[in-house]
């Protein structure tokens, strides 16, 4: 049995190219692309997929692997995971955004940890919100549906195929948006009852100007914060299912499965 070059280049074109595409989907994508799990761990997962979804794929039609054009597809592919990884980060990042947030204005955010995906110091509170966030991500079989998505994209965006739709890149931008709104929309009870308490402490201020409000204010609105937060947690599902949806809708949206939602 003989391997001629040319069987030999469509074997690895047919290998590489998809593997630049799923490579770049897991390292973006939330959980699977965060710095806590070993680079030997995404690389073996990136391999394991790549060779499950090869029979499934198209033959790639290109006549030399080494060549400028060989370039410019690896290039498409890498931008085609990241795009589809993006929106992953940003929806658990909404999350995130919110508690922030809610963080700030109940004087919560003092207590910082260090994030491990990140490496930055966000407040207790985010951090929650990120836990909770990623674990209804792997609930809700997020990373299948991305690994779906990923597959299907190679017949709808096919390796050798035209071009990617500029506009789409706007889009992608213009998209996160939807990240400030949720999270604002998340926070807004908490901010309207925090504010109605500050508003509070100003009117008591007036009225009794010897008492010591930084004493008293102060572990009165962390504890305010700690029950509002407590009593509008009810809201945090609705909102994830409406953000996760609208991903879900996006995504579909970025590799031609269906119209822009």
């Amino acid at each position: 049995m003989e391997f001629t070059e040319s069987v030999i280049n469509q074997y690895l074109a047919d290998f590489i190219l998809p593997f630049t595409r799923v490579s770049a989907l897991i390292m973006t994508m939330i959980g699977f692309g965060a710095r806590t799990i070993p680079t030997r761990i995404k690389l073996f997962l990136c391999i394991t997929v790549t060779i499950a979804i090869m029979p499934a794929i198209p033959p790639t039609q290109i006549e030399q692997l080494l060549s400028f054009h060989t370039v410019l597809l690896v290039g498409k592919q890498t931008i085609i995971g990241v795009m589809l990884g993006f929106v992953t980060v940003m929806v658990v990042n909404t999350f995130t955004l919110a508690g922030q947030i809610i963080a700030m204005q109940s004087g919560l955010g003092f207590a910082s940890l260090v994030d491990p995906a990140s490496g930055m110091n966000v407040p207790a509170v985010g951090q929650f919100f990120l836990i909770l966030s990623s674990l209804l991500f792997w609930v809700m079989d997020g990373h299948l549906a991305y690994l779906q998505f990923v597959v299907a994209s190679f017949d709808t965006l096919p390796i050798s195929g035209g071009e990617l739709d500029s506009t789409k890149f706007k889009e992608l931008a213009e998209w996160g948006g939807w990240m400030f709104a949720t999270a604002l929309s998340l926070a807004l009870a908490p901010l309207t009852a925090m504010l109605l308490i500050n508003f509070s402490f100003g009117i008591m201020t007036r009225a009794a100007p010897q008492l010591n409000i930084f004493a008293i204010g102060f572990p009165i609105t962390m504890m305010a914060g700690l029950l509002i937060m407590w009593l509008t947690f009810g809201n945090f599902l609705t909102h994830f299912e409406m953000q996760w949806q609208r991903a879900l809708d996006f995504s579909c949206y970025l590799i031609d499965c269906r119209a822009a939602p």
